[in-house]
């Protein structure tokens, strides 16, 4: 690879054309000029410059050089501006989640997008072990999960809880007992039996007999589908509170209260140590906001 402080002293004396001038140009002494020429010469292997006493000419090597410094001019002048110019209203930011952060944040960026045309926001849900993996690999941004990465070049932080919810149809009243509760039927999804063991397990530890002993009715593998049964009165089912907030049909629902809440806290996953543009921390400051009210 050419020495782009050579390249640069070359550059500088093809537009000088003058070994004095170009050394006043790059605060050299001409004795450091002309080495620069030297080692350049020795790197391309051949001579770039003849001389005719005080003036000189190129050689086609000369040429051909001359050509890719400029062009390395040009490119480090346009990498300076397109680092000067970091935009927040302008370019690609990933997220990835889960399903029901999904749901609640959309609306969110959605807005941000209507008010940055420019603004290109990807936004993905997954398991959390691959959230984790795709933020590790740089494929996404930013990530939301619900423990503290262990892995060392990954960073999280904390930045809201949400809580598990029982879910009812608004006109039920609510079930006096588990065995009640457990009439009603179980309205499963894919984290669904996961949700119940913590959530029922913890306020009706007498009772319950695990996930897998569950009166289940239905299973639903879209998240925003999964009300949809409950509000037709065909069951219960649990979600975190982020899924619930944004769902249509909220008003003709209701959150069953429960004497030991189960909440999951939320981290926001990134790499560690990275700078991140400015278009992403805006991003992240949106997560921020809408995480805090949960």
């Amino acid at each position: 690879m050419l020495n782009a402080a050579w390249l640069e002293t070359f550059a500088t004396l093809c537009d000088e054309g003058h070994f004095t001038r170009a050394a006043a140009v790059l605060n050299m002494t001409q004795p450091g000029v002309s080495q620069h020429l030297k080692k350049l010469e020795a790197q391309i292997g051949q001579p770039l410059l003849t001389r005719d006493g005080k003036s000189f000419s190129l050689t086609p090597a000369g040429e051909a050089v001359l050509a890719v410094a400029r062009r390395r001019r040009e490119e480090e002048l346009v990498l300076r501006g397109t680092l000067q110019h970091d935009d927040p209203d302008r370019g690609r930011v990933s997220i990835a989640c889960s399903g029901s952060l999904a749901l609640l944040l959309h609306p969110r960026f959605m807005a941000l997008m209507a008010a940055a045309p420019e603004l290109f926001i990807v936004l993905e849900a997954m398991p959390q072990v691959r959230i984790f993996d795709c933020v590790l690999d740089g494929s996404i941004d930013l990530g939301i999960a619900d423990h503290s990465p262990v892995h060392p070049r990954l960073e999280g932080l904390s930045v809201g809880l949400d809580e598990l919810c029982l879910i009812l149809p608004a006109c039920l009243g609510s079930p006096a007992s588990f065995a009640e509760l457990d009439d009603l039927g179980f309205i499963a999804h894919p984290d669904g039996f996961a949700h119940a063991d913590e959530l029922l397990g913890a306020n009706f530890p007498e009772c319950y007999p695990g996930a897998d002993r569950l009166r289940a009715r239905s299973f639903i593998n879209q998240i925003g589908q999964i009300p949809e049964p409950v509000l037709h009165g065909l069951g219960y089912t649990i979600l975190p509170r982020s899924g619930l907030g944004a769902h249509p049909g909220r008003s003709r629902l209701q959150v069953m209260p429960l004497s030991t809440p189960v909440c999951h806290e939320l981290w926001l996953i990134r790499r560690r140590n990275q700078r991140l543009p400015a278009r992403a921390r805006r991003v992240q400051q949106e997560i921020e906001a809408e995480l805090s009210v949960l």
